[in-house]
């Protein structure tokens, strides 16, 4: 393939990628190269391409003399990607309490701060964004491309999740609360509480989704 092609399966790989993770496109769903190819107005090349991608990353399954269907995630998936995160989010903030720049400190102390203006307006939207950055800083502190990247993909999947947990008020004052307590660890440097504050962090978003219902997650 040319390097056009390639680039023109890539863009359309993270469209139907957003797509399915977004629930546009929903389990056992079939995808037509021709139909997406017209959508997204490029041949059907770029979308085969694209397709075997998203089969890679388990997301769709190609079926021959069928064509792509769509896998999805599943309340399963969503429930090993947390505890993954939780051990990872762990590893990410310790690294960080050792790694972390005056400046990137800085930055998580102002990201809570806003939480909290934001909060006392009820600007819900605005908070739901500064809970994402709050992580995007922390995994930038930990000073690991390899991890950050890791984590960063792990978010992506749980995002259309995320949203709705953190829609809840509760949910979204406790968070800021705990990411409170992660950067007083990471101001004091100290490692092992930094560690386990991040792993509790993700394990009591796992708490909240199970009152809130997993399989509700996912309509």
């Amino acid at each position: 393939m040319s390097e056009e092609s390639y680039s023109l399966s890539g863009r359309v790989f993270h469209r139907l990628r957003e797509d399915i993770l977004s629930g546009r496109y929903h389990a056992n769903e079939e995808l037509r190269e021709k139909t997406i190819g017209d959508e997204l107005g490029v041949s059907r090349t770029p979308v085969r391409e694209a397709l075997r991608q998203l089969e890679l990353e388990g997301l769709v399954k190609i079926i021959p003399n069928k064509g792509a269907i769509v896998e999805g995630i599943s309340v399963a998936d969503i429930k090993d990607i947390y505890a993954i995160r939780a051990h990872l989010e762990g590893l990410c903030a310790g690294w960080a309490a050792t790694r972390i720049t005056e400046q990137q400190l800085a930055a998580l102390e102002e990201n809570v701060f806003l939480v909290e203006f934001h909060e006392a307006k009820g600007n819900y939207a605005q908070m739901l964004e500064l809970d994402n950055r709050f992580h995007d800083l922390l995994y930038e502190a930990s000073g690991s491309r390899m991890l950050s990247q890791e984590l960063v993909n792990l978010h992506h999947y749980v995002e259309r999740v995320r949203k709705i947990t953190l829609s809840m008020p509760e949910r979204v004052i406790k968070s800021n609360n705990e990411h409170r307590q992660i950067v007083e660890a990471l101001k004091q440097h100290d490692e092992d509480r930094a560690e386990k504050l991040a792993n509790r962090h993700i394990r009591n978003a796992m708490a909240n989704m199970d009152k809130y219902g997993w399989e509700n997650l996912l309509k």
